[in-house]
């Protein structure tokens, strides 16, 4: 198996770390810093404005890493842009519209050859069309594959590239109970959900030489905004209540981002091509 030297050489000092952070004996003699830390990391998330990935770029940075916000308007953003700064990390928010690649291309290499080279990418961008599959046009089905899977392809690809030269680095994409199990009315956002799943698997396989970690978290329904609209009906947030069916409660986006946090820290060393549910039991019937 091929393993680069730039990964030997990475993977070496942080076994050396974490001998220090994790085989301590006296208290009282602990470092301050934990395997969870994620100090001197530089992540990227996507659709990074809003609901899960807003909550995922704030709990980056208080774990300690620098955050590139890639949203749509850079400009709304400045209020989340200083919420990061609080923590004492350095942000960015970049102009990424995940449909448009060469142009997210572009706006990476830019801010990478600012800030330095990314660690950690979050691909949260997403999104379905709700219809039964009857009536599921190829528009419809090429939109929501092109949002949710071309898109975290193309993307873990470019990043790829530049984790392959620096000795490796953490991929979480953001999946979905719906890529693990049939939701009515949601074939085509099942479909695409599911190709990230073991898309995951995937890379995290062919990566892995290179130390890049490739991992995935599958959140059930979380309220955020854009699923506030459904959760307003009172049967559908019922019937949703009881499907979750060890907890029977919605989730909330800062037990997703914690996951991601975990996922992406020295902490998760060993954990790739692993898809983390996080249902509250939904999956487990």
């Amino acid at each position: 198996m091929f393993v680069s030297k730039a990964y030997e050489q990475k993977k070496r000092k942080h076994r050396n770390e974490l001998v220090t952070l994790l085989h301590v004996t006296d208290a009282s003699t602990a470092p301050a810093r934990t395997p969870f830390a994620l100090t001197g990391s530089r992540a990227l998330v996507t659709a990074a404005s809003r609901g899960l990935g807003r909550e995922i770029a704030l709990e980056l940075a208080g774990q300690g890493a620098d955050v590139v916000l890639g949203v749509r308007d850079p400009d709304g953003s400045a209020e989340l842009v200083a919420d990061l700064t609080a923590f004492g990390v350095t942000a960015r928010a970049v102009r990424l519209d995940v449909l448009d690649l060469s142009a997210c291309r572009a706006a990476i290499d830019e801010v990478t050859a600012e800030l330095g080279p990314i660690d950690i990418l979050v691909n949260n961008a997403g999104g379905g069309v709700n219809a039964p599959a009857l009536e599921v046009t190829e528009d419809d089905f090429d939109h929501v594959w092109r949002l949710n899977t071309r898109s975290t392809f193309f993307l873990s690809q470019h990043v790829a590239k530049s984790m392959r030269v620096n000795g490796g680095g953490s991929i979480v994409n953001i999946a979905s109970q719906a890529g693990l199990v049939a939701l009515p009315l949601e074939s085509s956002y099942c479909t695409a959900k599911a190709a990230v799943v073991h898309l995951t698997r995937c890379l995290a396989v062919e990566w892995g030489g290179y130390g890049i970690r490739v991992n995935a978290v599958a959140p059930t329904f979380i309220a955020t905004d854009g699923t506030s609209e459904a959760l307003s009906d009172d049967a559908f947030r019922a019937d949703t209540i009881e499907r979750i069916a060890a907890l029977h409660r919605i989730g909330v986006p800062a037990e997703v981002s914690g996951a991601v946090a975990f996922l992406a820290s020295p902490a998760a060393s060993l954990i790739t091509g692993q898809t983390l549910a996080i249902d509250g039991g939904w999956t487990a019937r």
